[in-house]
């Protein structure tokens, strides 16, 4: 299924000619030869696949509006074809890496370009509040610009959402079905307890779709960017957030059936009472529900 309108598509362009360029940037013949230089490999448990177009770097570092001054978390930067690109728009840039093996060819890579750091940890268990400096007098914003590993994507938005208030906006390369479900309105196919989440804190949208043939190795699906714009306080205003996603995993959990019978599980005998207080349809699927409806439920619920 094509990508709606307005989606910019990103398609490899004269390589040999974007390497004349200023911009320092990784071709693919520079990916192959520095895994070949230091005897490694493409890691598929840790989701590995590298930028290798130099045109699709720029275009990822224009659309994410950063520049001298800002200060810029990239998570899974690899061989630094996105962080070059990223350090040429004269941002800071901290570069958080799992791989240790890859960390010092990266440091390398990037010697070179000012205001980049380099971190090897991992974003599952990284502590983002002291990592990003909170409570220190530098006071900016961060800006989140990342090519995520396929397999941990949707846990590390939710994550920087949840946990980093300081990241207030991302724009994160993901697999293509991941970036529709981060930006999904109710009633779309792929809105689900993941979209809801997003919403309670952003706004996002996908802007653009990226092929495979830019990556070494190619993966065997589409790619997406996804804009996420965090709002200055959050979308509705419940007492307890947590309880309320309980009820949307609750209902999308059996998403075909109607929330009388999906939200049974966790409301019991109240379910068509809370339903009925909340204005809610007990007819209605968990997809049907915006954020503000799921709000109103968790209100009535904790009555």
């Amino acid at each position: 299924m094509p990508f709606p309108e307005g989606v910019e598509r990103f398609r490899v362009r004269d390589l040999s000619a974007l390497r004349c360029l200023a911009v320092p940037v990784l071709s693919p013949v520079d990916v192959r030869a520095l895994l070949a230089e230091h005897g490694l490999h493409p890691s598929r448990a840790l989701g590995q696949n590298f930028l290798v177009d130099p045109n699709t770097a720029r275009r990822i570092a224009r659309l994410a509006d950063v520049g001298v001054g800002d200060r810029v978390l990239e998570i899974g930067p690899g061989l630094g074809s996105l962080t070059l690109a990223l350090a040429a728009t004269g941002a800071e840039v901290q570069a958080l890496e799992l791989d240790r093996h890859l960390v010092p060819v990266l440091e390398s890579v990037v010697a070179a370009s000012p205001g980049v750091t380099v971190e090897q940890g991992d974003a599952l268990e990284y502590d983002f509040a002291s990592g990003l400096g909170a409570g220190t007098p530098d006071a900016r914003a961060w800006v989140c610009v990342s090519n995520l590993p396929y397999n941990v994507a949707t846990t590390v938005v939710l994550r920087l959402l949840d946990e980093a208030p300081r990241v207030e906006r991302l724009l994160v390369m993901v697999q293509r079905e991941v970036g529709e479900r981060l930006a999904a309105s109710p009633g779309s196919r792929v809105y689900g307890a993941v979209s809801v989440r997003v919403a309670y804190h952003a706004e996002a949208r996908v802007v653009g779709a990226v092929p495979p043939t830019v990556f070494y190795p190619r993966p065997k699906v589409d790619s997406a960017l996804v804009r996420i714009d965090r709002r200055p306080t959050p979308a509705v205003d419940v007492d307890d957030p947590d309880a309320m996603f309980a009820l949307v995993r609750a209902g999308f959990a059996q998403r075909r059936k109607m929330l009388r019978r999906s939200l049974r599980t966790v409301l019991g005998d109240r379910v068509d009472t809370a339903l009925a207080g909340a204005g809610i349809d007990p007819s209605l699927r968990a997809e049907a529900l915006g954020i503000e409806a799921w709000a109103r439920l968790a209100r009535e619920v904790a009555k």
